[in-house]
């Protein structure tokens, strides 16, 4: 009895207002009601960015833009510098390699962001500009770890580079403090089912003029992800194929619920569950798994269990017991760690019941804890 709690970090719980949005009746995608709508999400979502510039909207998950991102400003051979941050940083360097691209991946402990000095050390002793892009994790889905974005603009400027910036913020925007324009990011990846809180299905990529310029050099094979034919459509409110068109209903409702809100009011709270999430770790005695202060998520906490624990035999008693999905540890952190969702339609009660779950979940798994980790979540989220 009861709702089930879904707590992995996305797909997220989707607001009534956005499901109710979805299910109205779909409407003709060539005639001017469409027209409008389009129109006025095309503007809608450029705060949630950061950008002033154009938003292209796919009917496909974030691997989609993934790939999007790639193949409008790159070109087969072009050299990439990437940075092993966890799951999800792998995978985009294993794609940007199948598509034909040089990969230098840096590695990592997926514990940290993306080391911006090692960043710096790379693109200084880059002098003949072969580095043509920068992929990065803004926040990265299968650690908890936040990249410090403005830092790595930062480092590229100081070393005076002119590589390309590509961020992924699928677990990021609309949660984490995001500047599109300000950190000067020239593709801005991201996705539909976690904070922007609708189902999986739409992706995007914020572009700049510079990544728009490279779009026209660019030679990598493309055709669905083209943003020319899109950009184009898009001017009168349109797209160049069949859209998402319910989806679309429920991104213009969740829009509206960002900007009525006020997106520092939204990266707020999500800073404080995760402040709360985190309480409740250290006074259980356990371990979150991001290592440095200045990269804690706002949307997710990936705990480590101790030594001679299955985490994913935690995870599948709380689901047997209270109904409640917590996220996997991906890969190497597989069987290591448990992920507590905190974003997309998500409130106080819902982070006290989850956790309240997580806490007896530990107690009859037989994990050694102590038993003030809701209490020490209860005196954060007590504060205003």
């Amino acid at each position: 009895m009861g709702r089930h709690f879904l707590q992995i970090p996305g797909p997220t719980n989707c607001p009534d207002e956005v499901l109710r949005a979805i299910s109205a009746p779909t409407i003709d995608h060539r005639g001017p009601t469409f027209a409008a709508m389009g129109t006025r999400i095309l503007e809608a979502v450029k705060p949630v960015f950061g950008t002033t510039n154009p938003v292209v909207i796919y009917p496909a998950s974030g691997t989609g833009a993934w790939e999007a991102a790639l193949v409008n400003t790159l070109s087969p051979g072009d050299k990439v510098l990437a940075f092993e941050t966890g799951h999800f940083a792998t995978l985009w360097k294993t794609m940007a390699t199948e598509l034909g691209l040089v990969v230098d991946l840096v590695p990592g402990d997926w514990r940290h962001g993306v080391d911006t000095d090692v960043l710096a050390e790379r693109l200084a002793a880059d002098t003949g500009h072969e580095i043509k892009a920068v992929c990065a994790v803004h926040n990265e889905t299968s650690t908890g770890v936040t990249s410090r974005i403005g830092d790595v603009r930062a480092a590229m400027d100081a070393a005076d580079h002119p590589a390309l910036l590509l961020v992924d913020t699928i677990s990021s925007l609309g949660s984490i403090d995001y500047r599109h324009d300000e950190w000067k990011v020239d593709v801005t990846v991201a996705g539909s089912q976690k904070g922007l809180m609708l189902p999986p299905g739409l992706s995007f990529n914020a572009v700049s003029d510079k990544a728009i310029a490279a779009s026209e050099q660019a030679t990598l094979p493309r055709s669905f992800w083209d943003w020319k034919p899109i950009l184009a459509a898009n001017e009168k409110g349109m797209w160049p194929y069949t859209p998402a068109t319910n989806l679309l209903y429920g991104l213009e409702v969740a829009l509206e619920m960002l900007a009525d809100e006020g997106l520092e009011n939204v990266f707020a709270r999500h800073q404080r569950w995760a402040r709360a999430t985190r309480a409740a770790v250290e006074a259980w005695g356990l371990e979150v798994l991001c290592q440095d202060e200045r990269e804690h998520s706002g949307a997710l906490t990936a705990v480590l269990v101790p030594e001679g624990v299955d985490a994913d035999a935690v995870r599948a008693l709380i689901l047997d017991r209270f109904d409640m999905s917590l996220g996997a540890g991906l890969s190497k952190l597989a069987g290591k760690v448990f992920r507590i969702g905190h974003l997309g339609s998500f409130e106080d009660l819902s982070l006290v019941g989850t956790l309240g779950g997580v806490q007896m979940g530990l107690n009859l798994s037989g994990v050694p804890i102590k038993q003030d980790g809701v209490q020490a979540a209860l005196e954060v989220l007590e504060q205003r």
